[in-house]
């Protein structure tokens, strides 16, 4: 292994750490997630149509988040209403013991949790200010390197070729195009395998005159982002309100998501393939490491982290 390849695996994993440390998970994803969608919108290699598609459907996604977000706002709360009274009972007619013992005292305690929050309302502001800001960064610099990822190394004629500052960029620019790779493949997966079960899990939801469609709906695909967490919490919501219809409604909804997800790992297997499959405790174990140091976009970006170091560590021979 060179030194310069040893340079440039420090670099990159300082990177890491300081995206960790400094809370630019989301910079970091939004970057990645515009540069992927920039190289599917580029129509023949043409990327001043990529660019051009890349904005107006920036714009579209931007408004159809907004007026989801806002829609989720006020839907969720009565979701909630519904499903807990009838979850409650449920559970008391069985003797099932729960963390809270009727509705009212989970709404208290939900209040008591709303007034904490509303006492910092300013830090959660200036929280979601900066990741908005974050996220438009993002955006920004995927259209920049997309429209221009030379490093210009071996243009420069001040540079020798052969000099360690031009080896360690030469290895950078692998390395990226190595992360990007791992990022391409799992989360291109990821999102075709959370399209198939969004499409199968709404023709479900609106057979069944299941409330709330469009909530539900959303939240199936944007959960179905996150590897096997997301799948619960998706399949918990929809239970829980299957449950507001009636018993044998949500025994019904529990059998028909199994047996999507089962489906799911069929084609988990024919569209990622054996090349990124990773064993379920490992992945967990990175799923839970990436939301504590970076949330939500730590949660989705440690399948990625986890395939880049297999990639990187297959293809390097072993230090001497």
């Amino acid at each position: 292994m060179s030194r310069a390849l040893r340079i440039s695996y420090a670099i990159m994993a300082a990177l890491l750490v300081l995206v960790a440390s400094f809370g630019l998970g989301t910079l970091l994803l939004t970057a990645l997630f515009g540069y992927f969608a920039l190289q599917k919108l580029s129509i023949r290699g043409n990327r001043l149509i990529g660019a051009a598609l890349y904005i107006v459907t920036v714009a579209a996604l931007g408004t159809g988040f907004f007026l989801f977000a806002r829609q989720a706002y006020v839907t969720l709360p009565k979701i909630a209403d519904a499903t807990v009274p009838v979850v409650v009972n449920y559970a008391v007619e069985r003797g099932i013991e729960l963390p809270f013992s009727d509705y009212e005292s989970l709404k208290a305690a939900a209040l008591d949790a709303a007034r904490d929050r509303l006492a910092n309302v300013g830090r959660y502001v200036t929280v979601a200010a900066f990741h908005l800001a974050l996220l438009i960064i993002g955006l920004v610099v995927a259209l920049s390197v997309f429209l221009n990822r030379r490093w210009d190394v071996d243009d420069d004629p001040r540079i020798a070729k052969d000099s360690l500052y031009a080896g360690v960029v030469r290895e950078l620019a692998t390395g990226f195009e190595t992360f990007y790779g791992s990022f391409a493949r799992v989360i291109g997966a990821q999102i075709v395998i959370s399209s198939i079960n969004t499409a199968l899990t709404a023709v479900f939801l609106l057979w069944n005159g299941f409330p709330y469609p469009v909530v539900l709906i959303g939240l199936t695909f944007l959960f179905g982002l996150v590897p096997i967490v997301g799948n619960i919490c998706s399949n918990t919501l929809i239970v829980g309100v299957g449950l507001t219809l009636s018993p044998q409604m949500a025994l019904f909804a529990l059998i028909f998501l199994i047996v999507i997800h089962k489906l799911e790992y069929f084609v988990n297997s024919k569209v990622i393939g054996a090349r990124i499959k990773n064993p379920m405790w490992l992945t967990l174990v990175a799923l839970v490491l990436g939301g504590e140091l970076m949330g939500l976009s730590g949660m989705v970006l440690a399948p990625v982290v986890l395939h880049y170091i297999r990639v990187e560590a297959s293809k390097r021979k072993e230090l001497e």
